[in-house]
């Protein structure tokens, strides 16, 4: 059963402007269906647009960030309960010791960073949990091909990417992590 959600996503907005109708929308869910949401801890970009839609609808929300940043930008989400830590990696652990699911919106090389640590950790069976991709406007087409290239190739065992989903909305994203049974 899924409690604590984590969303990936950029700090700052992309051109698409499906990308932010997209983070708000799951702002709304996670909140509507009970769900914590965990994220970086910005009001920033697509992190702002997530947690103060959350928040909106009266969600509980949980940012993580690293004391290196300027107190502007750790206090920026008022609203959010604020877990401080001393680095991105101590981000990355926390968030992974905390939720029960992640969800990456697109992003940039720190979203990347953070797919990667969860594949990575649930392939060293570290952890086993869910971690999805919404897939809004194909964004994250090239990164799917690349992994199924990895397993085409040997270099990646399929049982290390069977933790991964894709939808291209929220709603069926959340609906598919509600389902995936990882026993």
């Amino acid at each position: 059963m899924l409690n604590n959600i984590a969303v990936f996503c950029a700090s700052h907005l992309g051109h698409n402007p499906l990308f932010q109708s997209t983070a708000q929308t799951l702002g709304q869910l996670i909140a509507l269906n009970g769900l914590t949401l965990v994220y970086g801890g910005s009001n920033c970009g697509y992190m702002g647009t997530v947690s103060s839609a959350a928040l909106d609808a009266g969600g509980h929300v949980v940012g993580v960030i690293p004391t290196f940043f300027p107190d502007e930008i750790i206090y920026s989400q008022p609203r959010a309960e604020i877990k401080l830590v001393a680095s991105m990696q101590e981000r990355k652990a926390m968030m992974l010791d905390m939720c029960d699911a992640f969800i990456a919106l697109p992003g940039g090389v720190g979203t990347l960073d953070e797919i990667s640590e969860v594949l990575m950790a649930n392939q060293l069976k570290l952890t086993c949990k869910p971690i999805g991709l919404l897939n809004v406007d194909g964004f994250y087409d090239a990164l799917l091909h690349q992994l199924n290239r990895m397993v085409d190739d040997t270099l990646l065992n399929p049982e290390s990417i069977r933790t991964l989903v894709v939808d291209d909305t929220p709603e069926g994203l959340l609906e598919k992590l509600n389902n995936l049974s990882l026993s």
